[in-house]
C-alpha cells in the first residue's frame, strides 16, 4: 500500500479484508480516488457488499481500490447500476476490458504475462497495472493486480511480494509525488496444481525470478508512459557499497528535476547525475564515478573518474533523442547495484495537472 500517511478509504477497507491472507475478488473503480471522504469507509464497504450480493463472494474476501480526483465524494450508485453489468463481463479473456477501465491519464494499457514450470506443472502469472502521475518511490498512484496460478501459501507469497517491490515499484518516479491510493496485491488459486510453496527454496526461486518478470517490465510501461513523457529513463548503478546506497543514488538520480529535464532536452549535461548522487545521503567516493548514456543509438562515457572527459556533443544528443534511455553510473566502492526507472520531465507534465481536477 501507498506509504502517504493520507491513504484512500479503499486501502482502510482492503486491509482488513485481507488480515486472515485470503482475497477472493477485486472490485476497482477509477475517477475518484474515494479519499478524505467522510463517507468514505461506508462506500467502501458497500461496493464490497455489492460483490457479495451479485457474486456470493464474501464482502470480507474483496479487495477494494480507487483512483482518481482526491477529496470528491463517490457516488454508489453508478457501481450498484452496473453491478450485473460487471458480473456479465466476467471471463477469462476479459482482462484487457478490466486493464482499459482502470485508466485514468494514462495513455497506454499495461499488461503483462508469463509462463513457468514449478514440480513439473505449467505455471501462469500475469497482472494488469495503471499509473501515469503522482508515482513515487515509495508506490504510487498506481493500482497493480497480479494473478497466479501457482499454488503458494499466503504467507510465502507476501515475502515473495515485499522481497520484490523494493526493487521494482519502490524504485519507479515520474513526478516525486506520492499518492493516497497506492495498492497493489497478488492472488494465487493453485489451479496449476503444484506442490504448495511453503517455504523458502528452488521452487520459491523460480516463483520469485517469474513475478520479476512481471514487475519489472510493468514499471518499464509505467515510466514510459508517465503523463507528459517523451522519453523512457532507467537508472543503473554498479560497484557501489551496498544495496542501500546502491538503491538510493539510483532513485536520487531518477528523482530528479534537473536530470528529467535534461533528459526531454536531450541534454547531456551529466554534472546533474553527479549533483544528484552527491545528496542521495549514499556515501561515495566521488572520485570514483563514472557516467555513461547509453540508448539504441549507442552509447557515450561522459564522466570518468569523477571528472568530465571529452565527448561528441552531437554523438550524445543521437543518443539522447531515443525512446528509451539509459543512465549507467559506476562506482568503485563495492559489489552492490540497483536499477530505478522514471521519465523525463515536459511542459505536458504542467499541462496536463494544472487543470487535472477542473
Amino acid at each position: 500500500y501507498t506509504s502517504n500517511l493520507v491513504k484512500g478509504a479503499p486501502i482502510t477497507v482492503t486491509k482488513q479484508n485481507l488480515s486472515d491472507g485470503k482475497a477472493q475478488a477485486i472490485i476497482v473503480n477509477s475517477g475518484n480516488a474515494n479519499t478524505c471522504n467522510s463517507d468514505g469507509i461506508e462506500v467502501a464497504r458497500q461496493m464490497c457488499t455489492l460483490v457479495e450480493k451479485y457474486t456470493g463472494i464474501p464482502a470480507s474476501d474483496v479487495v477494494v481500490a480507487s483512483t482518481g480526483v482526491i477529496g470528491q465524494k463517490l457516488s454508489i450508485e453508478p457501481i450498484r447500476n452496473g453491478m450485473q453489468t460487471l458480473v456479465d463481463g466476467l471471463g477469462y479473456n476479459n482482462s484487457d476490458d478490466a486493464n482499459e477501465a482502470i485508466m485514468t491519464t494514462d495513455l497506454k494499457k499495461k499488461s503483462v504475462a508469463v509462463t513457468f514450470t514449478l514440480d513439473g506443472k505449467e505455471c501462469h502469472i500475469g497482472g494488469i497495472a495503471k499509473g501515469s502521475g503522482m508515482i513515487h518511490p515509495n508506490l504510487a498512484t498506481m493500482l497493480v493486480f497480479i494473478t497466479t496460478d501457482a499454488a503458494i501459501s499466503s504467507e510465502m507469497l507476501e515475502k515473495a511480494l515485499r522481497e520484490d517491490v523494493k526493487d521494482t515499484f519502490n524504485m519507479t518516479s515520474i513526478d516525486g509525488d506520492t499518492s493516497t491510493n497506492d495498492t497493489l496485491c497478488v492472488l494465487a488459486n493453485g489451479l496449476a496444481g503444484n506442490r504448495e510453496i511453503i517455504v523458502e527454496g528452488e521452487d520459491f526461486e523460480i516463483f520469485k525470478q517469474a513475478l520479476r518478470a512481471i514487475t519489472e517490465k510493468m514499471c518499464r510501461m509505467i515510466a514510459a508512459d508517465g503523463e507528459g513523457a517523451t522519453r523512457m529513463m532507467e537508472v543503473r548503478v554498479s560497484g557501489a557499497a551496498d544495496e542501500d546506497s546502491a538503491r538510493k543514488i539510483a532513485k536520487s538520480i531518477a528523482c530528479s528535476s534537473l536530470v528529467k529535464t535534461a533528459v526531454f532536452g536531450a541534454d547531456a549535461n551529466w554534472g546533474r547525475v553527479l549533483c544528484a548522487l552527491g545528496y542521495s545521503g549514499a556515501q561515495v567516493d566521488v572520485g570514483a564515478v563514472g557516467v555513461d548514456f547509453i540508448s539504441e543509438k549507442g552509447e557515450i562515457a561522459v564522466c570518468r573518474d569523477g571528472s568530465g572527459v571529452e565527448f561528441s556533443e552531437e554523438k550524445a544528443k543521437e543518443i539522447l533523442l531515443e525512446d528509451s534511455i539509459i543512465i549507467n553510473v559506476t562506482l568503485r566502492d563495492g559489489n552492490a547495484s540497483a536499477k530505478a526507472f522514471g521519465c523525463d520531465l515536459t511542459y505536458d507534465y504542467v499541462k496536463i495537472n494544472g487543470d487535472y481536477r477542473t
